[in-house]
């Protein structure tokens, strides 16, 4: 059962297809809830409306494809992000990793969807504390993967601010990091321990043989389908002992034969043991590496298979006689232990007790048809003997070549002593049939509510899940908003700054000036009005301020400077000196040189007036 999916847009659909087409970029397995909100956040910024507009809008703009993915792949990260869970992996699980390979054998690390490199220089700061960096250099090699290549781009160069680096263990910066400006560069001898790629986690194959696998706040953005796909491609990458190491809002229950957890508060798991899953994989390939062919899909096919029979003893045997695999119940009924999985089924006492099994499975693989037996006596694990119908068949697509038998004891014991029974009383037959019926009602009536119970709780716990892993894209989302609002504030903090230090500038410019300064607006009101100003007539500048300078009770005949005011105003003159009569403010006569020019705009447009006034020294007047 699966949360229910939100309603599909086709006009959203026909976007991504247009993405996929012009740029090879998937994004059909991504949440779609998810997916539109990213979407429409960039449809808002640039100012489109509705999906066919924005698509012309690409076409129109090709740079905006990469905005686009930027808004996509969210790079929501940071230095030892989670303390607590990369505490858990320090304390818990990297002790014993490095105890299974002190004879210096190779340690291989994949972090997957990186983003801008700090949760791979977590890993590798991690890693070389807990060993040595020269232990590190000589061990380990660290695989960095994402898929969006400006994200790539800033990891290659691991250049990170202050800020960056705030949540760093004490020492860590001196120890790690060198100075680079204002800025702080991973070190390089440890740099050169980790590759970057590009790597699509849905579509290319992984690595293989890891030992860890880190992959934090990804899988979240995927539907349950991309996500299984990916889960069955991690489990092929680990070693027997590899961990899986997730985001906090990730869990794997549906995929619990994959991986067991190891410390699920930290969400850490542990690649479940070597099976049937690896056999089918080396079945499919031919003993080959890792390829993207449908060996998948015949080992999701045969284990499906395997699964379904596990109510009764089960044994799956390889097209090359091997035992492959035998459930719990096959294994306490035959005495089975683990030593025994891979070994040629004809080495086993199954192979010949309590039935010929080589025969009928050979001939099985021949004609591809089941074979079925009754009437199969074995001892159980209790010693008391039972009755067994056998059901020997092929696995696989009928099309094609087996991909090996499953072998199932169907335990009717109990059907063969009632039949006994009914030979000796055909009465108490029909009494003993009656209750079995009513029984069986009541069972089925039971299993029925069960499994109609245990659907609605799997149901809701898949869209509580749901739901935890998209409040966790939402606060990834809102943590990049608030990113992006701290770089403009320091954008305008430092604007700011620069408009402070004009104006005191500005300030001290006029200040120095022996002579007053005024400068009008349009309507000639008074913007600005120096010391000189007021030393001259009398009045501060707060004073005058928005106030119409013709208006002004000053000892300057401003009247006479209306016409020439309005010819710069009005741009048909482009200044003028005159020279005028005055009185200061201790009332003495003086003469007075002013002098009028346009304040004038970049396209030389007269937004006000410049007027300057300087007293003529008394031997002038």
């Amino acid at each position: 059962m699966t949360a229910t999916a939100p309603p599909a847009n086709p006009e959203f659909e026909e976007l991504l297809v247009f993405l996929r087409e012009m740029r090879s970029f998937d994004f059909s397995g991504y949440k779609r809830s998810t997916l539109r909100r990213r979407v429409e956040k960039r449809m808002q910024t640039v100012g489109v409306q509705g999906y066919p507009a924005y698509r012309d809008y690409l076409e129109v703009h090709p740079g905006e494809f990469d905005a686009l993915f930027n808004t996509i792949l969210i790079n929501v990260t940071s230095f030892f992000r989670d303390e607590e869970a990369w505490a858990a992996l320090r304390d818990d699980f990297v002790p014993a990793l490095l105890e299974r390979k002190q004879g210096g054998q190779p340690i291989r690390v994949w972090s997957a969807g990186c983003a801008t490199g700090q949760e791979t220089y977590t890993l590798v700061m991690l890693l070389a504390e807990a060993m040595g960096i020269e232990a590190f250099r000589h061990q380990v090699k660290v695989y960095a993967t994402d898929l969006d290549s400006e994200a790539l781009a800033e990891a290659r160069h691991a250049v990170y601010a202050d800020k960056d680096l705030e949540g760093l263990p004490e020492g860590f910066r001196d120890r790690y990091f060198e100075p680079a400006g204002s800025r702080w560069t991973f070190r390089t001898d440890l740099r050169r321990q980790v590759i970057f790629g590009p790597h699509d986690l849905a579509q290319d194959a992984p690595m293989s043989h890891l030992d860890l696998l880190v992959c934090r706040n990804v899988l979240m953005y995927f539907n349950s389908e991309v996500q299984g796909r990916i889960l069955a491609r991690f489990h092929f990458a680990l070693e027997p002992e590899g961990l899986l190491f997730l985001g906090r809002a990730e869990m794997i229950r549906a995929h619990a034969s994959l991986f067991a957890p190891a410390h699920l508060g930290a969400r850490i798991f542990r690649r479940a043991p070597s099976g049937i899953r690896d056999r089918l994989f080396m079945l499919g390939r031919g003993g080959g590496g890792p390829q993207r062919t449908s060996s998948t899909a015949q080992q999701l096919e045969l284990r499906d298979a395997a699964l379904d029979a596990l109510p009764s003893a089960q044994l799956v045997v390889g097209p090359g006689g091997d035992l492959l695999l035998a459930n719990e119940a096959a294994r306490k009924l035959f005495a089975l232990g683990a030593a025994d999985l891979g070994r040629p089924l004809q080495d086993l006492r199954v192979s010949y007790r309590p039935v010929e099994l080589r025969s009928r499975i050979e001939q099985v693989l021949a004609e591809r048809h089941p074979v079925y037996l009754s009437g199969i006596e074995q001892p159980g694990p209790d010693g008391d003997p039972r009755s067994f119908d056998v059901q020997v068949c092929p696995l696989g697509s009928p099309d094609a070549a087996p991909l090996g038998v499953s072998v199932s004891f169907l335990d009717v014991t109990r059907h063969t002593r009632l039949q006994a029974e009914v030979e000796h009383a055909n009465q108490a037959l029909e009494t003993a049939s009656e209750e079995l019926q009513s029984t069986n009602e009541e069972l089925e009536t039971t299993n029925e509510e069960l499994q109609s119970t245990i659907e609605e709780l799997e149901t809701t716990n898949e869209e509580l899940q749901s739901t935890n892993e998209e409040l966790e894209t939402l606060n990834e989302e809102l943590q990049s908003t608030n990113e992006e609002m701290e770089t403009l504030n320091d954008e305008v903090q430092r604007r700011s700054e620069a408009l402070e230090q004009s104006n005191v500038y500005l300030a001290s410019v006029l200040a120095s000036l022996r002579a007053g300064v005024v400068v009008l607006d349009r309507e000639m009101l008074v913007r600005l009005w120096n010391d000189r100003m007021g030393q001259l007539w009398g009045l501060r500048a707060d004073e005058v301020q928005d106030q119409p300078f013709l208006h002004l009770d000053i000892g300057l005949p401003v009247e006479r400077l209306k016409g020439v005011m309005r010819a710069v105003l009005d741009g048909r003159s482009e200044g003028e000196t005159l020279m005028l009569d005055a009185v200061n403010r201790r009332g003495r006569a003086i003469t007075c040189d002013v002098t009028i020019t346009p304040l004038a705009t970049a396209a030389q447009d007269a937004r006000g007036a410049v007027i300057l006034v300087e007293e003529r020294p008394a031997q002038e007047g």
